[in-house]
C-alpha cells in the first residue's frame, strides 16, 4: 500500500516521464525480453521495432504517475489492458518479472543521482498497487470466460476447417474446435487470441473475430503485412486441416446496444470487428450507415457482402471511398476521407452511436470530424490494434 511520501514522490516524477518516459520504456523492453526469453511471446516484435509498445508503455505509465490519488480517473485505458492481457494469457507469474526490469530501468536509465532508494521504493509500492489491481481484475475475468456456457482457461486446440480470400491482401480463416463442443460466444467488436508455433518459435496474436460468433466456430480475416511473421505464416502456410491453439475471446470494444442510428466507419482491415457490428445492428432496426475506406477496390474486402446485406435490410446504407482511382465505380467517392464526406454520408441527426477502426492517422482524422460535427464525445468510439495510443 502506497503512503503518502511515496504518492508524493510518484507525481514528483511525472515531468521526468513526460520527457524521458520512452527512452526508459524502450531501455526496459530491451532488457526484459534479452534476459527473459519466455515473455517473447506476449510480445508482438514489429510493435517493438516500430516503436509502438514503448511509447504505449510509457504513456499508460505515464497516465498512472499522473492519476496515482484517483486511478478512477484512468477511465477505459485500465479495462483495455486486462482485455489485452487475458486475450495473451497475462498470468500473475508473469507480473514480477515486469517489476524488476522497470525497476531496474528507471535506475539505470535515470541514473542514482534521481532514482534515490526512496524513489525506487516509492515506485516497486506503485508497481505493486498496480499488479495487484491487474491480476484480481484479470483473475476474475479468466473465471468468467472459464465459467460460461462454451468457454475454456488457457489453450484451447481449434482446427482450420475452410478459408476464404476476400481481397487482394485479406484471407478468412474459420476456426473449429477439435473436441466438436460448442465455444464461448463473442460480443460483437472483440478479438481471439493465437497461440502458434513458426520454425520452432513460439508467438502469440490477436485478431477482431469478423464475423458474429454461432457458438460452433470462430472467424478472422487477417491482412498481409509487409514482413509480419504471423500474417504472413498463416496466409502461406496454414491450410485447412492443420490445428492451432486459440485463447477465449476478449475485448471491451463492444457494440452497445441502443436504438440510435449506428455510423460504422474503417479504413482498410479495420473493418474486421465492424462487420460483426454490422450484422448484430441488422438483428434490430436501428439504421445503420456503414462507412469504409480502401486503398482501391483490389484490396476493399467484403465489398460485395455489404452490398448484398444492403439490398436486403433497407435500414442500411452504405458509402465507399477509394484513395486511388482505380477505373471502376465500386466507390462512391475517390480520394481521402474528408469531413465534408462524413457529412455527406452521415445521419442529419448527430445523436448517433460512431465506431471507428483503422490506420492510427485515419482514427485521429475521424475523431475530429466527429467532433467537428458535432457527435457526443461520449457516444464516439474507438479501439488501437496494436499497443493504445492517443489520439491528437
Amino acid at each position: 500500500m502506497l503512503n503518502a511520501e511515496q504518492r508524493a514522490i510518484i507525481k514528483a516524477t511525472v515531468p521526468l516521464l513526460e520527457s524521458g518516459g520512452e527512452a526508459l520504456t524502450t531501455h526496459f523492453y530491451k532488457m526484459m525480453l534479452s534476459e527473459y526469453p519466455e515473455v517473447r511471446p506476449l510480445f508482438n516484435q514489429a510493435h517493438q521495432a516500430s516503436g509502438d509498445q514503448p511509447r504505449a508503455l510509457a504513456n499508460g505509465v505515464l497516465m498512472y504517475a499522473r492519476h496515482i490519488d484517483q486511478l478512477e480517473q484512468l477511465g477505459g485505458l485500465v479495462g483495455q489492458i486486462i482485455n489485452k492481457h487475458v486475450a495473451l494469457q497475462i498470468l500473475p507469474e508473469h507480473y514480477p518479472i515486469v517489476g524488476s526490469c522497470l525497476l531496474r530501468a528507471i535506475e539505470e536509465v535515470l541514473g542514482k543521482e534521481i532514482a534515490t532508494p526512496e524513489v525506487i521504493a516509492a515506485w516497486g509500492a506503485a508497481y505493486g498497487q498496480l499488479a495487484d489491481i491487474l491480476i484480481g481484475a484479470e483473475e476474475h475475468l479468466y473465471k468468467q470466460k472459464e465459467e460460461a456456457a462454451g468457454g475454456w482457461r488457457g489453450a484451447r486446440e481449434f482446427r482450420l476447417v475452410r478459408r476464404a480470400q476476400e481481397s487482394s491482401e485479406i484471407v478468412s480463416f474459420y476456426f473449429a474446435p477439435l473436441d466438436g463442443k460448442p465455444v464461448l460466444k463473442a460480443e460483437p467488436g472483440q478479438y481471439i487470441g493465437l497461440q502458434l508455433f513458426i520454425d520452432g518459435v513460439e508467438q502469440r496474436r490477436n485478431y477482431s473475430l469478423s464475423a458474429l460468433c454461432d457458438g460452433k466456430e470462430y472467424r478472422i480475416s487477417v491482412k498481409r503485412e509487409a514482413g509480419g511473421k504471423v500474417s504472413n505464416y498463416l496466409h502461406d502456410q496454414l491450410v485447412v486441416g492443420d490445428t492451432l491453439q486459440l485463447f477465449p475471446p476478449s475485448g471491451d470494444f463492444t457494440l452497445t446496444a441502443s436504438d440510435k442510428p449506428l455510423v460504422l466507419i474503417s479504413g482498410g482491415v479495420g473493418i474486421t470487428p465492424t462487420l460483426a457490428m454490422l450484422e448484430a445492428a441488422l438483428e434490430t432496426k436501428r439504421p445503420v450507415h456503414f462507412i469504409h475506406c480502401a486503398r482501391n477496390g483490389a484490396v476493399h474486402a467484403f465489398r460485395d457482402w455489404i452490398s448484398a446485406l444492403a439490398e436486403r435490410h433497407p435500414q442500411l446504407q452504405h458509402f465507399y471511398c477509394y484513395a486511388e482511382a482505380d477505373g471502376s465505380n465500386d466507390a462512391h467517392a475517390v480520394g481521402l476521407l474528408s469531413e465534408d464526406l462524413l457529412a455527406e454520408w452521415m445521419p442529419v441527426e448527430r445523436d448517433v452511436d460512431a465506431y471507428f477502426l483503422g490506420p492510427k492517422g485515419f482514427m485521429a482524422a475521424v475523431k475530429g470530424y466527429l467532433k467537428g460535427l458535432g457527435v457526443p464525445e461520449q457516444q464516439s468510439r474507438y479501439e488501437f490494434f496494436g499497443p493504445a495510443a492517443a489520439l491528437q
